[in-house]
């Protein structure tokens, strides 16, 4: 729930990933491209990257998969045009001359995933493909719900963002209701959204153009309380130094918001009765009845039924409030809602922070989808917050994120390593998913160096142009077969 128009969004594109295959090893190209064909994608496969150059310029595609060494235009030179040229899709380098110096341009250069020939297993392949799709499809669906957003936003000042049948059903039931008086339970867990429903039935009401007034009754005393509901007149008790109207008397003709209802005192509640039975209230300390014209609508977090079998609500009075029931789902039941409420947050904060703060990155929406929301919608609004605020780009990224919703209990991003460190490339770190491709990579380089080099260590190192000792500690990140510095034998066991 938040301020804004009840915005449905398209439907998604189920239309298969377009594949982009650029090689100029021609049996390389063909097995590629059956290979992703059976998969279900459409591929264009090119052997030239100049024609691949002006493939891009007049075709759209979601994945591109290249091979570094090609005559004409070297891989990364592909890389950044295709960076230039379509910024969106994403791009897997492919190489059977890895080096560490390579992978960390493409990585810097925008690419996704890093992969060397020979492949093991061609599946290998697939799955980065289709994790590249996966993400390419997040991203459009992004950029859809903010085009949607900019459209659609900025009809009603209060309204609904979601799409999940729960959303459509609490539209519904505002449309069925608003125009009657009939008394409405607001329910649901704290954080979905509870006065906006109420403000929406109010807005789409004939009461729209008398007054809205709300009132959270679990924050106040028994005397204050019944003070504000029903006003009171000069000396009433203890500092009553004049007569005042109450809530009551100040929503006359339009509606009146009492959220918390579950926490009100028996007295007050028998005072409430009254009102909802008669239309009519006593201020405190007078004996004259006041007519009132009020449409009541109460919500509460908590089980009113429970409370009543336990004798701590009056069953009468929940009979008189619940005529009509609207129930509001918890965020954890309309995941699908979560993408855009973020983008309808992000802009509203972007706008009031004046911070030029655009979208949310694949993975960013990826934490926020994960989350369970304890908090629901009023927690995920904090949380946008928070991220535009740290946001030092015009992205948010998992690192602007509050740790609850990534899990982490440190900072994504390190310190860049001292110049000249040998071992810079291992402590390099990025943004999260491009740190996760770098050690995707280094996997594969390191076991592709100990294979060619027959499990040699030395060999290995020299060959990757490190120091040994740096060499074998990277080697223990991913096997357990290392044997310890200082043993004689130069190879791993196994």
């Amino acid at each position: 729930m938040s301020k804004g128009e009840d915005v449905m969004p398209d439907p998604i594109d189920t239309r298969p990933a377009r594949v982009l295959v650029v090689d100029d090893e021609p049996t390389l190209l063909r097995a590629l491209e059956a290979l992703l064909r059976k998969k279900g994608y459409e591929v264009v496969g090119l052997d030239s990257p100049i024609t691949a150059t002006q493939k891009l310029a007049q075709e759209d595609f979601d994945v591109a998969l290249l091979d570094i060494k090609m005559p004409q235009l070297s891989g990364l030179e592909l890389l950044n045009a295709v960076k230039h040229r379509r910024p969106e899709v994403e791009v897997i380098m492919m190489t059977g001359h890895a080096t560490v110096e390579t992978a960390l341009a493409a990585i810097k250069a925008g690419a996704y995933d890093y992969l060397t020939k020979p492949f093991d297993d061609v599946e290998l392949v697939a799955r980065a493909v289709a994790k590249a799709a996966e993400r390419k499809a997040l991203f459009d669906r992004n950029r859809q719900l903010e085009s949607q957003l900019r459209e659609r936003e900025g009809g009603a000042p209060e309204g609904i963002v979601g799409n999940s049948a729960p959303i459509r059903e609490v539209a519904r039931m505002i449309d069925a209701v608003a125009y009657s008086a009939t008394t409405v339970l607001v329910t649901g867990e704290s954080g979905t959204g509870k006065e906006l429903v109420a403000r929406a039935l109010h807005a789409k009401s004939p009461r729209k153009s008398h007054p809205f007034v709300a009132l959270n009754c679990g924050a106040l005393t028994e005397t204050l309380l019944e003070s504000e509901l029903f006003g009171h007149v000069k000396g009433a008790f203890t500092g009553a130094q004049r007569d005042q109207r109450g809530l009551f008397d100040a929503a006359d003709g339009g509606t009146i918001f009492l959220d918390e209802i579950g926490d009100i005192p028996m007295a007050t509640q028998v005072r409430l009765l009254r009102v909802l039975q008669e239309g009519e209230i006593k201020r405190v300390g007078s004996a004259d009845s006041v007519k009132v014209d009020v449409r009541v609508i109460a919500a509460t977090h908590r089980d009113l039924p429970k409370l009543v079998k336990s004798g701590k609500f009056r069953e009468d009075l929940f009979y008189r409030l619940n005529v009509i029931n609207v129930p509001l789902p918890s965020l954890r039941d309309r995941v699908e809602d979560i993408p855009l409420l973020a983008h309808h947050f992000l802009r509203r904060y972007a706008e009031r922070l004046q911070k030029k703060v655009r979208t949310l990155s694949p993975e960013a929406i990826e934490l926020l989808c994960g989350y369970r929301w304890p908090g629901n919608v009023r927690e995920l609004e904090n949380a946008i917050e928070r991220a535009v605020v740290l946001c030092r780009s015009d992205a948010v990224t998992p690192t602007d994120l509050p740790p609850a919703v990534t899990g982490r209990t440190a900072p994504l991003v390190r310190e860049a390593p001292a110049a000249g460190d040998e071992s810079a490339w291992l402590t390099l770190s990025y943004a999260a998913a491009k740190e996760q491709a770098l050690r995707r990579f280094e996997k594969s380089y390191v076991d592709a160096l100990m294979r060619a080099c027959d499990s040699n260590i030395s060999a290995a190192a020299r060959k990757a142009g490190m120091d040994r000792s740096n060499f074998k500690r990277v080697l223990r990140k991913y096997r357990t077969d290392v044997e310890p510095d200082g043993a004689e034998d130069e190879r791993a066991v196994g």
